[in-house]
């Protein structure tokens, strides 16, 4: 049955990503970070009231926490600083709504409701942990999961500082040293980490419909990350296709998961 606890991680989750209505991309960037951090709070408390408050449970809770907060935090302060990128922000919201009109209201509203329900079915696994009073349960799996989200969280803030740090030697090229020589999209493959070890860590305490909660959250976000690292290559193609050394560095760095031999996802990057 629907945990009634799940009205407050609702309620939580859609108060932080409303930054949304004021610019509609940030329910997806900066709002989908405020949400996690704000969940991972919300669910941590949860657990204290319960008595569940269990090693791996924290760990779960405040690495969702750290990772919301960095990534919002980056985000944020990327796109007030650097004009490009707000610019490149809002080609990639044309390109997504296919008109340059603003988004309508109904639309928001749309959008910041499926935005909530997503953010509290990627972080379901750790949530049951807790409502299902199995914090010690299957503490092999939990600890696992807990592990690979710290990776997650360094894999991630790792490659977006080496973006950083390589745009500001070579701004008219993509990243292409340290992690970005595994693979096109660390930052993206670092989030897929993230939550494969969020959804590792509740494995053992799942029962019933709430496979289908965890499964469709994670299988969601995955979907995302690979359409993300799409619509990237389709800028990078437009910005950079006519340079040699972009084309030879496209065909041979997998695009989003290191070694795995897929190289493009748009059409138009085959020659």
């Amino acid at each position: 049955m629907f945990h009634p606890y799940m009205w407050v991680l609702l309620i939580v989750a859609l108060v932080l990503c409303s930054v949304g209505f004021y610019r509609f991309v940030w329910f997806m960037s900066v709002g989908y970070g405020l949400a996690i951090g704000g969940l991972g709070v919300a669910i941590l408390v949860f657990a204290f009231t319960q008595g569940q408050a269990s090693i791996p449970v924290i760990l779960a809770t405040l690495l969702l926490l750290v990772y919301g907060a960095r990534l919002s935090g980056y985000l944020l302060v990327r796109e007030l600083k650097n004009a490009s990128y707000r610019k490149t922000l809002d080609q990639a919201m044309k390109e997504t709504t296919g008109s340059e009109k603003p988004v309508p209201i109904f639309v928001k509203v749309v959008m910041w409701l499926m935005m909530g329900v997503l953010y509290i079915m990627q972080t379901s696994p750790v949530f049951y942990r807790v409502a299902n009073a199995a914090a010690d349960k299957g503490a092999v799996a939990a600890w696992i999961g807990v592990c690979i989200m710290a990776c997650g969280v360094c894999l991630e803030a790792v490659a977006d500082k080496q973006k950083s740090a390589s745009k500001k030697v070579r701004p008219d090229m993509v990243a292409m040293d340290g992690l970005y020589k595994m693979c096109r999209c660390p930052n993206y493959f670092g989030e897929i980490v993230f939550w494969t070890g969020v959804f590792i860590s509740g494995i053992t305490v799942l029962t019933g419909w709430q496979w289908l909660v965890a499964i469709l959250g994670y299988v969601l976000i995955v979907y995302i990350m690979f359409n993300g690292a799409k619509r990237l290559e389709k800028r990078q193609s437009k910005n950079y296709g006519d340079k040699k050394e972009y084309r030879e560095y496209a065909d041979k760095t997998p695009i989003l998961i290191p070694f795995l031999p897929i190289y493009h996802l748009i059409k138009e990057e085959k020659k």
